[in-house]
């Protein structure tokens, strides 16, 4: 099994900088596969790793994930090919559709049908990646424009044909386009126990285009932690997953509760989400069930985290990303060694 980390977030604006740097390329030195960087409103994903690209050597350098709604797909195309660059092959490209809420009010893009929207994009950044000229008839791209002086272009970089596309994905006809066209999934809202609620949906899309599901990279995961006090660790989750669920979307589109609905958690989405959206964020908090927390993280005595590896594992997973947490960063650096070293001494025994 491999491991991932995050760096970015909604939120985050390069508070501590150089110190995430320094913890990449620790987790660079360690042997952890990719790290994904993420954008929504704060820093993008791109630059980061731009600069991630020249202090590390061996990890993955993804994009977890780039808003399709915020770029063309032809730039889309060219950035990807240019971080391939800069990182000798390392890059990953991740796509996502994110919300009404960002698509709309952040960039001024209509958010509906992002299912065909992102079919589309993909499509784009093919030809681009394949050295094809920049042609298209689609639902929501044109290319080149109708009625105008465009003509079709071919980007101008060396073609690469073998770029992974990774999709964040969730709802059930999107999970099985991500199965059909991609090479990798970035999952979230992920319940090893409950996991035919994605996996179903993926192994139809794999089917479509002839592959299995040992052809598509199943990324998911969550905090990392090893302590007896499991009571301490639940309740520090708690206001995250309260976001998740009451936060991370509209009160009438939130992909996230609607993915954590069907895994069986209907009353408890409902419930978190609809005292988040009326103002009670400590009672939606406090409505959280401990389960919730306990089977979406590795976190509690060692033996309960083990056995959530195996419970990840035997759910098809290929790829853990580890979320680590500490007073300060040497301390996240440090347990995020601990779970790399847990990770291989388990995977070692299967």
């Amino acid at each position: 099994m491999k491991t991932a980390i995050g760096i970015g977030s909604a939120y985050y604006n390069g508070e501590d900088w150089d110190q995430l740097v320094d913890y990449t390329v620790a987790a660079d030195r360690m042997g952890v596969d990719y790290v994904w960087s993420a954008e929504a409103w704060g820093m993008d994903a791109v630059v980061p790793l731009a600069y991630m690209a020249a202090r590390t050597k061996n990890i993955m350098l993804g994009t977890g994930i780039m808003q399709i709604s915020a770029r063309v797909p032809a730039m889309i195309a060219m950035t990807a090919q240019s971080l391939a660059t800069v990182s000798n092959n390392r890059f990953v490209l991740g796509l996502g559709v994110s919300g009404p809420q960002v698509v709309e009010g952040l960039h001024g893009a209509a958010f509906g049908h992002p299912l065909g929207r992102l079919r589309e994009c993909v499509d784009i950044i093919r030809l681009g990646l394949n050295s094809e000229r920049l042609q298209y008839q689609g639902k929501h791209y044109v290319l080149p424009r109708p009625g105008g002086e465009g003509k079709p272009i071919r980007l101008s970089q060396p073609p690469r044909p073998n770029l992974p596309i990774y999709l964040a994905t969730l709802g059930p006809k999107s999970l099985e386009m991500t199965g059909e066209v991609a090479n990798g999934w970035i999952g979230t809202s992920f319940i090893p126990e409950q996991a035919d609620v994605f996996m179903a949906h993926i192994q139809r899309g794999l089917a479509k285009s002839g592959r299995q599901m040992s052809d598509i990279d199943i990324q998911v995961g969550g905090s990392f932690e090893i302590s007896d006090d499991v009571e301490r660790l639940v309740e520090a989750r708690k206001p995250a997953m309260a976001f998740t669920l009451g936060g991370m979307g509209s009160a009438d589109t939130n992909f996230y509760n609607d993915a954590f609905r069907r895994a069986g958690y209907e009353d408890a989405a409902t419930e978190v989400q609809n005292l988040w959206v009326s103002g009670k964020k400590d009672e939606a908090i406090r409505a959280v069930p401990a389960e919730m927390v306990l089977k979406t993280n590795l976190i509690g005595t060692e033996a309960m985290v083990r056995e959530r590896l195996r419970a990840y594992r035997d759910a098809g997973v290929n790829t853990l990303r580890l979320s680590t947490s500490g007073k300060d960063w040497q301390a996240r650096t440090a347990s995020l060694e601990a779970a790399v070293d847990l990770v291989k001494r388990e995977a070692a025994a299967w």
